[in-house]
C-alpha cells in the first residue's frame, strides 16, 4: 500500500450531518494510504450532566459547523494509566499526550471510519467500552482505531470504530441514601451507576446519528476490557437490555467483575467514612467539593444494585456451573430462525443490515423513523418462551492465563502465615478454608519466594478466571446452548514476554510502538517450563504445538522469551480477523471448540480438552464452587489489596 505523504499540518475533512443540520470538522488519519484512507471525527459531545451525581441527558443540537478535529475533555482522574503500566513500554517511546480533563465536559465520543461513507452504506459499528477503572479514557492513544479500522478494509469488511468517554472513579458511582434521595427529587431512577447510564446514552446517540457517519445502528458490537468488560456485561444483564436493547452483540475480554455487589444502603456505609472526612452533611455542599479533592477516593467504588438498573434474577448468572448443579435459569429451546452455521445472519428482509439473530421484523419504517428513535424490538410473550430469550445478544468471552498480574504489586506484599490467615478468616470453616488453602498449595511453610505465585493464582482464578467461566456457562444455557463463543488469551506480551492482562489490548489495536529488541529470536527455554510432552497435533490431526505452561512458572523462564514477528502478527492478525467477522455477524469459530492466542504465536480452534488442560477447571469445582461465589470474590478481592 502507498501511504499518503504526511503534512506538517492535519489535513482536514467535513461530513455534512443533515439530520442534525450541522457539519463535523475531523482530519484525514495520518496512517491513511491510497488504498485505506481513514477519516477521524474526535470529542463529539454526545451527553451534557446537570450536575454532579446526576444522570446525563442526551445531545440532541449542535451548532451549524462542530470542530472535531482534536480530543475532548476526559473524566478528571488520578496521574497514571493501568494500561501503560501493564503494557511495559519504555515512557520514552510511547506518544505524548496531555487529554484536558473537566468533570462536566467529559461526555464525548471519537469516530473512526472509512472515507467515502454516505448514509446509505450501513456498515457494522464497533463500540470499546475502556478499562482502569477509576482511571483511563477511549481518548488514551492505545485505543486508536486506525489500525482496525484499516484492517478491516483489507479484509473487505469495512467497520466504524468508536471510542468514548465516560463518568468513572468517585465521579461515576458514588452512591450513598442521601445521593438517591436527591436523584428522586430531580425526577431520576435510580442511584449511583452514573457511568454506566453514560454509556447508554452514548448508545442512544448512535442509534439517533451513527446513520448519518455511514454506520448501521442496527448493528452494533459491544467490545471492552477489564472494568470495561464488567460493564458491558451490565448491560447485558440490565432491565433495560430486557425491553429496549441497544447493542447486538458483545466481546468480553477478561472482564473483572465482582459477583456480589453492594446495594444503595451499603454502599452509602462504605462512602459515609469518605464523606466525613470531607466535613460534607448534604448533597449541596458535596457537590461543591473542588473535584480534585475527589481524585483517587474512588478505587473501591464501582457498580451498586440500586433495585433498578439490573434485571430480576441477574445473579443467576453466577449460579454453579461445574458439578453438575443447574442454575435457576429456564432451557429455552433453540429459536426459530437460528439455523446452523447462520446463527449470527440477519433475517432475508434485511440482508444488507446484519440485526439481532432473535428478531424477525414485519414492515418497515420510515428513514425518519429510523433516524429518530432507538429501534425497540418486540419482545415475545408465548408461554413456551421467556420475556429475556428475544434480547439475547450473541457473545464472545475469554480470558488470559495470567490476568492477576494486575495486582501483583500488591501481592508481592503477602507472606505466606498472612496470606494463610487471612483466608482462614474469610473462609470461616476450617475444612472449606483448608481446601482452598491444599488447592493452591498455600501454607504458613510455604518458601518466601513461591507464596507471591500461589497467592496470584488464587486471586486469577477468584477475580477473573472462574467468574468468566460461570458467566460463559450460563449464558450458553440461558441461549439454549448455542451463541455463546469462548476463547483463552495466553500469548506473551511483546515487552514482558509474558501473558498478562491488558496483553490482547495490544495486538488488537496494533498502536503499541514496538521496538525491535521486541521481534527478536526467542532464546531456548529453560527444560522445567513444561509440566510434559507438548500436545503436537490440533483436533484434526495438523501437528501443531500445543505447549502449555506450568501453572506455577517463574518469572525468570518467562523473561528469556521474546517474541518473534511471526509470532505477533500471527496473533494480531487472528484476533482482529475473529473480532471482525463477528462484527459482521458471521460465526467467528465453532461453538463446540474454544479459540486460543498463544502461546509464542500460536492460534486456533482447539477442543474443551486442551481448555481444560489451560485453566485449572477441575480445582475450581473441588476448591471453589464449596465456598460459593460471595466467599470467593471477597478472598480475592482481599488478596489482590494486599495486608493490611
Amino acid at each position: 500500500m502507498t501511504m499518503l505523504p504526511t503534512p506538517s499540518e492535519p489535513r482536514f475533512v467535513k461530513r455534512q450531518h443533515s439530520d442534525l443540520n450541522t457539519t463535523f470538522r475531523g482530519i484525514l488519519h495520518p496512517s491513511s494510504t491510497s488504498e485505506a484512507r481513514l477519516h477521524q471525527y474526535l470529542g463529539i459531545k454526545y451527553a451534557s450532566i446537570p450536575a454532579r451525581f446526576r444522570q446525563s441527558k442526551l445531545c440532541t443540537k449542535y451548532p451549524p459547523v462542530v470542530n472535531a478535529t482534536e480530543y475532548g475533555p476526559i473524566c478528571p482522574q488520578p496521574q497514571g494509566c493501568m494500561e501503560e503500566l501493564l503494557f511495559g513500554v519504555d515512557p520514552a517511546s510511547m506518544p505524548c499526550q496531555n487529554l484536558k480533563q473537566d468533570e462536566m465536559e467529559c461526555l464525548n465520543l471519537n469516530i473512526t471510519c472509512p472515507a467515502g461513507l454516505n448514509q446509505f452504506s450501513r456498515v457494522p459499528v464497533m463500540l470499546w467500552v475502556h478499562g482502569g477503572g477509576d482511571r483511563g479514557s477511549g481518548s488514551h492513544w492505545a485505543y486508536d482505531g486506525a489500525p482496525l479500522v484499516r484492517q478491516s478494509i483489507k479484509a473487505g469488511k469495512p467497520v466504524i470504530l468508536i471510542t468514548f468517554n465516560f463518568r468513572i472513579g468517585f465521579l461515576g458511582f458514588a452512591a450513598n441514601p442521601m445521593i438517591r434521595d436527591d436523584n428522586k427529587e430531580a425526577g431520576e431512577e435510580g442511584t449511583g451507576n452514573y457511568g454506566l447510564r453514560d454509556q447508554q446514552r452514548c448508545l442512544e446517540w448512535l442509534h439517533r446519528n451513527i446513520p448519518g457517519f455511514g454506520g448501521d445502528p442496527d448493528n452494533i458490537t459491544l467490545f471492552g476490557a477489564s472494568s470495561g468488560a464488567a460493564d458491558i456485561i451490565c448491560h447485558l444483564l440490565s432491565r433495560s437490555n430486557q425491553t429496549n436493547p441497544m447493542f447486538a452483540r458483545a466481546i468480553i475480554q477478561s472482564a473483572v467483575f465482582e459477583p456480589t455487589l453492594p446495594d444503595v444502603a451499603t454502599a452509602g456505609w462504605q462512602l459515609s467514612r469518605i464523606i466525613s472526612a470531607l466535613h460534607v452533611s448534604d448533597m449541596e455542599k458535596l457537590r461543591e467539593v473542588k473535584v480534585d479533592k475527589l481524585l483517587g477516593l474512588g478505587m473501591t467504588l464501582r457498580i451498586v444494585d440500586d433495585g433498578v438498573f439490573f434485571r430480576d434474577g441477574w445473579m443467576d448468572y453466577f449460579a454453579h456451573t461445574h458439578s453438575g448443579r443447574r442454575s435457576e435459569h429456564k432451557h429455552p429451546r433453540k429459536p426459530s430462525g437460528q439455523r446452523s452455521g447462520s446463527l449470527l445472519r440477519p433475517p432475508a428482509a434485511h440482508a444488507h443490515t446484519h440485526l439481532h439473530p432473535h428478531v424477525s421484523h414485519s414492515g418497515s419504517r420510515s428513514r425518519s423513523q429510523a433516524r429518530s428513535t432507538p429501534k425497540r424490538r418486540s419482545i415475545s410473550r408465548s408461554s413456551s418462551r421467556s420475556a429475556v430469550d428475544d434480547t439475547l445478544q450473541p457473545l464472545i468471552i475469554g480470558d488470559s492465563v495470567s490476568d492477576s498480574l494486575l495486582w501483583s504489586m500488591n501481592a508481592s506484599l503477602w507472606t505466606p502465615s498472612g496470606a494463610t490467615r487471612r483466608i482462614k478468616a474469610i473462609c470461616q470453616s476450617l475444612t472449606k478454608a483448608s481446601c482452598l488453602l491444599r488447592a493452591y498449595d498455600i501454607t504458613s511453610y510455604t518458601p518466601d519466594e513461591e507464596i507471591v505465585d500461589r497467592v496470584l493464582e488464587l486471586v486469577n482464578d477468584a477475580r477473573v478466571a472462574w467468574p468468566t467461566e460461570c458467566i460463559a456457562e450460563n449464558a450458553k444455557r440461558e441461549r439454549g446452548g448455542h451463541g455463546v463463543w469462548r476463547y483463552v488469551f495466553d500469548q506473551e506480551g511483546p515487552y514482558r514476554g509474558i501473558p498478562h492482562h491488558a496483553a490482547d489490548i495490544m495486538y488488537l489495536f496494533d498502536t503499541v510502538p514496538l521496538a525491535e529488541s521486541c521481534l527478536a529470536t526467542p532464546d531456548v527455554y529453560s527444560g522445567d517450563f513444561f509440566d510434559g510432552p507438548f500436545d503436537t497435533s490440533d483436533d484434526e490431526g495438523d501437528a501443531k504445538s500445543d505447549a502449555t505452561p506450568r501453572a506455577g512458572y517463574d518469572d525468570a523462564d518467562w523473561e528469556t522469551t521474546a517474541v518473534t514477528e511471526y509470532s505477533y502478527n500471527n496473533v494480531r492478525d487472528a484476533i482482529q480477523g475473529k473480532w471482525l467477522a463477528f462484527a459482521y455477524g458471521d460465526m467467528p469459530w465453532r461453538e463446540d471448540k474454544v479459540f486460543v492466542f498463544g502461546p509464542e504465536g500460536e492460534t486456533g480452534e482447539r477442543s474443551t480438552v486442551i481448555f481444560e488442560g489451560r485453566r485449572r477447571k477441575e480445582l475450581w469445582k473441588s476448591a471453589l464452587e464449596p465456598l460459593g461465589h460471595q466467599v470467593v470474590s471477597k478472598v480475592g478481592l482481599e488478596l489482590s489489596r494486599g495486608p493490611g
